[in-house]
C-alpha cells in the first residue's frame, strides 16, 4: 500500500491536510518511519494487513491517541486507552497554573489530583516538582491502571487511590493544593461535541446532568473544606458556560480569594480559590 493509499480514505472524516497529520502520526508511532522515510516509499514495505487494519480503525473513528495508545502533554508522552480521557492544551494551561501557586519551599507540600484519569496531571506535577507528595483518586479502575503504567513510564512516585469524590471521603490527610478537572459537559451540549469525541472518549469523565450542571464541583469543593489546610487552594478546569456560578458556588461554601481566569482562546475555563 503507497502513503497515499493509506491516507486518501481518511478524507472521509478528516480535512485532507489533517488526514496527512494523521497518518503520519500513526505511521511514525507505530511503524517508525520518519517523514523522510514515508517520502521514500518505506510505507510500501509495510505488511498491507496491518496498514489496513490501523486504517479501518482509523476510519471508524477512533481518535489517533487510541489507535497508537499515546498522547503528548506538557512534553511528555502518555499512555492513553479508551478508558481514559486523551489530555487537552486546555489541561495543561491547569498545570500550569497549579504550579503558579504553589509555594517556593515545597519540601512539604501534598498535592491531590481528582478525577485523574490517565494521571497526566499528577505526574506532571510530581515531574515539575518533585519535593511535593502527590496523591490522585478516580472512581475508574482502569483508569487507574492508565495511570499508574503512566507513573512508572515517567519513573515519577505518585499514591493513586480508587475513590468516589461524590460520597463522603474519610482521610486522615491533610492537603496544600486540591487540583482537579472533573466532568463539566451538559449533556445537551453533545449535539455540538464532534463525532470522535463523543463516540470513543469515556462519558462517564465527560458529562454531568442538566439539571446539575456544578455537581462535581459542589461535591470538590465540600470535599476541599475539611482535606485543606488553613490557606490551601484549589485549581478547577471548568466549562466557560458557568464560570460566574462556579465561583458564586465556591464562594458560598466559604472559599476565599476566588479568581476567574481564561484559557488561550479567551474562555472562562480555570477557577482558583483559597481555603
Amino acid at each position: 500500500m503507497t502513503y497515499r493509499k493509506f491516507w486518501q480514505p481518511l478524507t472521509a472524516i478528516y480535512e485532507p491536510r489533517e488526514a496527512q497529520a494523521v497518518a503520519r502520526l500513526v505511521l511514525e508511532e507505530l511503524f517508525g518511519l520518519s517523514t523522510t522515510d514515508i517520502v521514500c516509499g518505506a510505507v510500501e514495505q509495510i505488511d498491507e494487513g496491518k496498514l489496513r487494519e490501523v486504517q479501518q480503525k482509523l476510519l471508524c473513528g477512533n481518535p489517533a491517541q487510541y489507535v497508537v495508545g499515546e498522547a503528548d502533554f506538557c512534553g511528555r508522552t502518555f499512555e492513553v486507552s479508551p478508558a481514559v480521557l486523551i489530555p487537552r492544551p486546555e489541561t495543561e494551561e491547569l498545570c500550569r497554573l497549579a504550579i503558579s501557586l504553589m509555594p517556593q519551599q515545597t519540601q512539604d507540600c501534598r498535592i491531590l489530583d481528582i478525577g485523574t484519569g490517565s494521571g497526566c496531571i499528577a505526574c506532571t506535577l510530581k515531574a515539575e516538582i518533585p519535593q511535593v507528595q502527590v496523591e490522585a483518586w478516580d472512581i475508574s479502575e482502569e483508569a487507574l491502571r492508565v495511570a499508574r503504567n503512566n507513573a512508572e513510564r515517567l519513573s515519577v512516585s505518585v499514591v493513586f487511590k480508587e475513590v468516589d469524590v461524590l460520597q463522603y471521603v474519610k482521610s486522615s490527610e491533610s492537603y496544600d493544593l486540591i487540583v482537579s478537572n472533573p466532568p463539566y459537559i451538559c449533556e445537551h451540549e453533545k449535539e455540538k461535541m464532534e463525532a470522535v469525541v463523543l463516540e470513543h472518549e469515556p462519558h462517564l469523565a465527560l458529562f454531568v446532568p442538566d439539571d446539575d450542571p456544578l455537581l462535581f464541583y459542589r461535591a470538590i469543593s465540600q470535599q476541599a473544606r475539611r482535606l485543606l489546610r488553613d490557606g490551601g487552594k484549589v485549581a478547577f478546569e471548568i466549562n466557560a458556560a458557568y464560570g460566574q456560578e462556579t465561583c458564586r458556588l465556591m464562594e458560598s461554601l466559604g472559599f476565599a480569594d476566588i479568581m476567574l481566569h481564561k484559557d488561550q482562546f479567551g474562555k472562562d475555563r480555570f477557577i482558583t480559590a483559597c481555603k
